[in-house]
């Protein structure tokens, strides 16, 4: 058997591989922790009257995220603290549960209701309702 390898000008492996080999030093300086506190999964949801938001964050205490509205931007922050259980005579093998902040921020077709927004956290999943604010009548000025 041969050892050339067939060089095909129209396949995109060669491109494929150009560009994973390119993006391949950038994944290997994030860690597993960096890329587990980035990794917060966001589902946008909309309505006729409101946004839906469901967001997952295993892990994280209801008292450690905070929410925050302004027109329609929306940021979702929140914090995980690793409980450091060590047993004398026990060691560390793999470990995957972190620490750290981590948050998300993305902005709505329309402004937000912020005074009838409702949020809700239970079994890891931020659940938001985001009630459309009332579109104000635009008045065209004729010209003269």
């Amino acid at each position: 058997m041969s050892n050339l390898t067939r060089f095909d000008p129209v396949s995109l492996d060669p491109i494929s591989d150009l560009f994973q080999g390119f993006f391949r030093p950038m994944r290997s300086m994030m860690t597993t922790e960096d890329t587990q506190l980035a990794s917060m999964k966001i589902d946008v949801t909309e309505n006729d009257g409101a946004y839906s938001v469901k967001a997952e964050l295993p892990g994280v205490d209801k008292k450690d995220i905070d929410v925050h509205i302004d027109g329609r931007i929306v940021s979702i922050n929140a914090k995980v603290e690793r409980n450091k259980e060590e047993k004398e005579g026990e060691r560390v093998i793999r470990r995957e549960r972190y620490s750290g902040a981590f948050s998300r921020s993305f902005s709505l077709a329309g402004e937000v209701d912020e005074a009838n927004a409702k949020a809700e956290y239970k079994d890891g999943v931020l659940s938001l309702s985001l009630p459309k604010k009332a579109s104000t009548d635009h008045k065209r000025l004729s010209i003269s």
